[in-house]
């Protein structure tokens, strides 16, 4: 699976009835999925990490850009072909399964569901795979009579995890999948979804606030603000060796408790995805800004190591520590004042 250029915008009302802003979700990104890597996404709310997981799965439309599944573009395919590409080789476990789930079908219902809409096998086979993924995901036989609102967060979580495995697809965006989920059951779906993905070979995008845990379950790390991709890394390189300032940010904003530091302050407005800054949209935010970095977009830099791209003009040198950084940034950040309701002063969504 890859992007290239892929571009979505939405319009949105504001103001007047016939006024509509247009909201710049995703811009210019490319990326390439490889088979069984696990990717993870990270960044503030709004940032563009769910809008580029729908675009992924063929949920939304691009406006501008090609997504491109085994070599063809998958919106100019026609429309039943990419239905069946869509449906039977990508699938998407959601936020919240309380949601996700139709309570008003039964666990076998839901899980033979994606299997009647596309006609795998007799009605027998059905049966018998819906019988697999219950054991697959580790629920219990007798749930399969069950009603959504009768199972726990952790239960529906696995019945949706065993909806989107129903067709054995070569990849699973996987948005949010623990956030709804009590802490105590959060280690428990995301060791099921490591197994599932070593047992099944899958690729998996893995979508979360809780940027340490994608840290330990990925191969490789994306950075995202305002909409677009700022920074791939190697998942073992992204926490000291991250080249984006906002990266380096955003990792530094997560307690430690072996080694306690400061996050890195941010200090300035948060600009809005309906009138994005020029130049690099982290301008009005970073320490290291200047007028460069108003006036034009960064290209993409590769750093010495395979895999780790990064759109800066002055990035962070590789070997600075977050502790200098925090100095750094404090000492060059503005002050904030009562005139400016907009500024932030950190990183709080990752906290």
């Amino acid at each position: 699976m890859s992007l290239t250029d892929a571009h979505v915008v939405h319009k949105a009302r504001s103001g007047g009835v016939l006024k509509r802003d247009r909201v710049y979700a995703l811009t210019g990104a490319d990326l390439t999925i490889a088979p069984g890597e696990t990717v993870g996404v990270v960044g503030e709310s709004g940032c563009g990490k769910s809008t580029l997981a729908k675009v992924l799965v063929g949920v939304q439309r691009p406006t501008a850009g090609t997504v491109a599944f085994r070599g063809r573009d998958l919106w100019t395919m026609k429309p039943a072909e990419r239905r069946a590409a869509i449906g039977t080789h990508t699938a998407m476990i959601f936020q919240d399964p309380s949601t996700a789930l139709n309570r008003r079908l039964t666990v076998r219902q839901i899980l033979r569901d994606p299997l009647d809409v596309h006609r795998r096998g007799s009605p027998a086979q059905r049966e018998e795979r819906v019988r697999e993924l219950m054991s697959l995901v580790g629920l219990p036989k007798v749930l399969a009579d069950g009603l959504p609102g009768q199972l726990s967060g952790g239960q529906r979580q696995r019945v949706a995890i065993a909806r989107a495995l129903a067709l054995e697809p070569d990849l699973v965006v996987a948005d949010e999948p623990t956030s709804a989920l009590d802490v105590s059951v959060r280690a428990q779906i995301l060791n099921l979804l490591l197994d599932l993905k070593e047992r099944l070979g899958l690729a998996l995008v893995f979508v979360s606030h809780d940027i340490q845990t994608v840290r330990r379950m990925s191969d490789r790390v994306i950075t995202m603000y305002l909409g677009r991709i700022v920074e791939e890394s190697p998942a073992d390189e992204v926490l000291d060796a991250a080249r984006h300032p906002y990266t380096r940010a955003l990792f530094s904003a997560t307690p430690g408790l072996l080694a306690p530091i400061d996050p890195i302050p941010l200090v300035g407005p948060v600009p809005s995805a309906t009138r994005p800054p020029s130049g690099c949209p982290f301008r009005t935010r970073c320490w290291k800004a200047d007028d460069v970095c108003a006036g034009t977009m960064p290209g993409l830099a590769e750093s010495t190591t395979a895999g780790h791209r990064y759109r800066c003009h002055h990035p962070v040198d590789g070997a600075q520590s977050t502790h200098d950084l925090v100095h750094q940034a404090a000492a060059t950040a503005a002050p904030v004042t009562t005139e400016d309701p907009a500024a932030a002063t950190a990183v709080k969504e990752t906290r």
